[in-house]
């Protein structure tokens, strides 16, 4: 009797734990296809319904380098460079490690590049290198813009 609840609880854990870990891949496919959908509209020049969709990565996945780096973009086109600044430092420390397949790239006001995801298999480049270009970027214009009613910096 005893043999048969220790194996009753421990089918049971591992059945929870089979559900939990299904449950975690069901919300990174649902992460991956909006972020995949946010790179399309971005590509589109649908800016305000790609920030919807990399706002819900971030609720499933709070800090995902990839929609940081991309929502910094969103960013660019709206000359919101500070906010883009501090989407692309969040993203930084999360981006090492993180594969990206460049070869669909989106620039954004010419100095910000968008990354489509990875669908399959994985990357050839890493993010950090590229989240740093972006912060470069982003910085360099940010300096190089004249201040409301002063002129150039």
């Amino acid at each position: 009797m005893k043999f048969k609840a220790i194996c009753l609880v421990t089918a049971l854990v591992l059945c929870t734990a089979g559900l939990s870990l299904a449950a975690k891949q069901a919300g990174e496919m649902d992460a991956n296809k909006l972020l995949m959908s946010s790179f399309e509209m971005m590509e589109k020049g649908k800016f305000k319904e790609a920030e919807k969709m990399l706002e819900q990565v971030l609720k499933k996945d709070p800090g995902n380098p990839l929609a940081l780096n991309n929502l910094a973009a969103v960013m660019v086109k709206a000359n919101k460079f500070d906010k883009a600044d501090t989407y692309l430092n969040q993203a930084l420390p999360r981006a090492k490690g993180y594969m990206v397949q460049v070869n669909r790239v989106c620039q954004v006001g010419g100095i910000c590049l968008a990354f489509k995801p990875v669908t399959t298999g994985s990357g050839n480049q890493e993010l950090a290198p590229l989240v740093m270009l972006n912060i470069e970027m982003v910085k360099q214009y940010m300096s190089s813009e004249p201040l409301p009613a002063k002129g150039p910096r």
